[in-house]
């Protein structure tokens, strides 16, 4: 075991954990922000996704070892509301089924936003590649997304 001070949704937080510990764990087990959800274990599925410092990445295959300052947020850090323009886009579009892939969906979005204001939908395919969703949301996705780049 090895401890570590991590900055999570603004806040630092010191935990203990294996180096070789995916951050998925630590956030979910030791911090309870339970937004972000295990699918796969190997990074194919998209419903760990989280921001390490602006870029989406998946949390399942990432160990807190490699976090060091790097500043984590998660989909509960994404507005303090929960209403993000991609939240807001996310129910006016009826995106979610079963919900389960949606916090992933929604952080690797925000993520192409936050870089490209105004994406294609070629823009939107490669930024959401690898985000599985298992009902078959994915044109009310892309929907959403272009209706929060409006708003972003």
């Amino acid at each position: 075991m090895a401890d570590y001070t991590i900055k999570v949704n603004n806040e630092l937080h010191k935990i203990s954990a294996d180096p070789d510990t995916p951050i998925l764990w630590v956030l979910r087990d030791q911090l309870k922000l339970v937004g972000t959800k295990y699918g796969c274990g190997i990074a194919q599925c998209g419903a760990c996704t989280i921001h390490l410092d602006g870029v989406a990445m998946r949390s399942c295959v990432y160990p807190i070892s490699q976090v060091g300052d790097a500043s984590i947020t998660t989909i509960e850090g994404l507005s303090e509301q929960a209403n993000h323009p991609l939240q807001k886009a996310w129910v006016e579009y009826d995106v979610p089924q079963c919900g389960y892939c949606q916090a992933g969906q929604i952080m690797s979005a925000a993520a192409l936003l936050k870089d490209n204001r105004n994406p294609s939908d070629s823009d939107i395919d490669q930024a959401m590649h690898g985000n599985i969703c298992r009902c078959g949301t994915y044109l009310r996705v892309k929907k959403a997304i272009k209706k929060a780049a409006k708003s972003v």
